[in-house]
């Protein structure tokens, strides 16, 4: 038995749901699929899938064989793309996976760049601001921002950000603007929601810490997008990341406030699983991503500093 072979045919079939399915996609017959997996259940001694005429599903045993299997083939294809890589470009597929607004604003418009670059990589991005587990969903690379919540990754600092407040120049003369961080009490807030649920809070610099301004959300969005659109269309105040916010304030559409109440933001990070991190196709990501993000923050700083005008761009 190649017992490689047996794995990514019962990978296939567990993600299929099917040995037709799985023997379509992998050019072999149906009759060969069950028999690689028969054998593999054989050698294990043990039940991976629960078999009936409709679908198969997995049993615990197999559900945990399906974790170590993808983790194992994931390795294998890795290392013959980093012995390859010194002879031979970057290539494969490549799971990405992004917050929302981050891939929305600075990713997906500098992904033709390197596609130009590298065409031999396939791109798979996911935008998601639920923080995945990276190696039971198969992520090649992410981008974090703060602290790191799951151990086992390595990890490549990018930047750190800035968080500024905002709002429309029409609802500022409309509403009045805050002074200090208490009169934003006296204001329409736009948050988005914690993913450890609910009410978002805003970090000032002390005495002005949570507890104290117990400021009230008029909307909560689950997603950093949200509340910026929001703030666009003058439905209130809202803090947020300045890389998103740049051009909406080079523009006039959003006004920064309370300029001098910023804190240090969190740092943005680039990661992935260990297995991975030498792999071409995640170094060569890695480079451009932190090549993108700095050219970014260039462009940021002579935006909100007036210094450089902004160029017309579909958001």
């Amino acid at each position: 038995m190649d017992q490689l072979v047996a794995m990514r045919v019962f990978v296939r079939v567990a993600e299929r749901g099917s040995f037709g399915k799985a023997a379509d996609e992998l050019d072999i017959s149906r009759a060969a699929a069950s028999g690689h997996v028969a054998t593999l259940e054989k050698h294990l001694g043990v039940r991976l899938l629960n078999r009936t005429t409709r679908r198969v599903s997995l049993t615990a045993e197999g559900a945990e064989y399906l974790r170590r299997s993808r983790r194992i083939l994931d390795e294998v294809q890795d290392a013959d793309e980093t012995l390859r890589g010194s002879r031979s470009r970057p290539q494969g597929l490549l799971r990405v996976d992004v917050p929302v607004a981050f891939g929305r604003y600075l990713l997906l418009p500098a992904l033709p760049e390197f596609t130009r670059r590298y065409p031999a990589i396939e791109l798979d991005v996911r935008l998601n601001d639920r923080v995945v587990d990276l190696v039971a969903e198969r992520v090649d690379v992410a981008v974090r921002v703060g602290p790191l919540q799951q151990s086992g990754l390595v990890a490549r600092r990018l930047a750190q950000i800035s968080i500024v407040t905002c709002a429309a120049p029409a609802y500022l003369a409309d509403h009045g603007e805050p002074a200090t961080p208490d009169d934003l009490s006296n204001h329409r807030l736009l948050g988005v929601t914690p993913s450890s649920g609910g009410s978002p809070e805003w970090s000032f610099p002390a005495p002005y810490t949570p507890k104290r301004l117990k400021l009230h959300f008029a909307m909560q969005f689950n997603a950093a997008e949200g509340p910026i659109i929001g703030a666009v269309a003058g439905l209130g105040i809202t803090r947020t990341v300045d890389l998103m916010v740049a051009e909406y304030v080079a523009r006039g559409e959003l006004k920064l406030i309370l300029e001098r109440f910023q804190l240090p933001g969190p740092f943005m990070s680039l990661v992935y699983p260990s297995a991975g991190h030498q792999s071409p196709k995640v170094r060569v990501f890695s480079d451009f991503a932190a090549d993108l993000l700095r050219r970014r923050h260039d462009e940021v700083r002579g935006w909100l500093t007036g210094t450089s005008a902004v160029t017309q761009r579909t958001l």
